[in-house]
């Protein structure tokens, strides 16, 4: 029996986001079951998750919510899926940053909502200064790691700690933020991905329109 996944909009769930990218390069086949936010059909995410948050990962009678806890199950049934670095060094270093992702980066994920299909130039400084340095943050990670490993991803090949950090780089491109040259190379790894050019197509396609998101920064804070 092939999974099933529980997701929210495709323009605006950055969890969502995660563990379907997390399915799609693993190669897994899964049914989409898309419960748009904030709509009559999100009323339904309460019958597959007592947390009523997406990303949910059905399979049989077993739920599984929380994007690292669908990484973790999956990858206790297929070990061939999309898993971290072998060498300890690298999937100590990979573990700790997605862990951060996991955990951290509120003021991103504030200021600068994933809104894929938008395109809000913003200069760093018009954000909060905690925020700015959560993408200081990220660019020394971002460039820590391709510095060290080479690329093409973060750890050279493609692990977990790319699929914590795409919907990262997505924002990025979304609000036109400005990084170091270190940094960049993920940026471009990630948009030239197909599954995520097809991720971004849909979310274009969908009909539903968050305000407090398409609307949150203001014509003085644009450049």
């Amino acid at each position: 029996m092939s999974f099933k996944l529980v997701i929210g909009n495709k323009n605006y769930s950055s969890w969502s986001l995660r563990a379907w990218l997390f399915l799609t390069e693993s190669g897994l086949p899964f049914e989409e079951i898309r419960l748009p936010l904030f709509t009559d059909a999100w009323q339904q995410i309460s019958q597959y998750t007592p947390a009523k948050r997406v990303p949910v990962l059905l399979d049989g009678d077993i739920r599984v919510w929380d994007s690292s806890a669908i990484w973790g199950y999956v990858r206790s049934q297929h070990p061939s899926a999309v898993g971290w670095p072998s060498q300890p060094q690298a999937q100590a270093t990979a573990r700790s940053i997605a862990a951060e992702m996991h955990s951290g980066f509120l003021g991103i994920r504030e200021q600068l909502p994933q809104n894929i299909r938008a395109r809000i130039p913003l200069e760093r400084s018009a954000l909060a200064p905690a925020t700015q340095q959560e993408i200081d943050r990220v660019e020394q990670m971002w460039t820590a790691a391709y510095g060290t490993y080479g690329g093409p991803w973060l750890f050279g090949d493609f692990s977990l700690a790319d699929v914590a950090y795409a919907p990262v780089a997505l924002r990025f491109v979304t609000y036109q933020i400005d990084l170091l040259p270190g940094a960049q190379p993920f940026v471009k790894a990630v948009q030239a991905l197909a599954s995520i050019q097809a991720w971004a197509s849909a979310a274009a396609a969908e009909s539903e329109v968050l305000d407090f998101i398409d609307q949150l920064h203001t014509p003085r804070e644009r450049v």
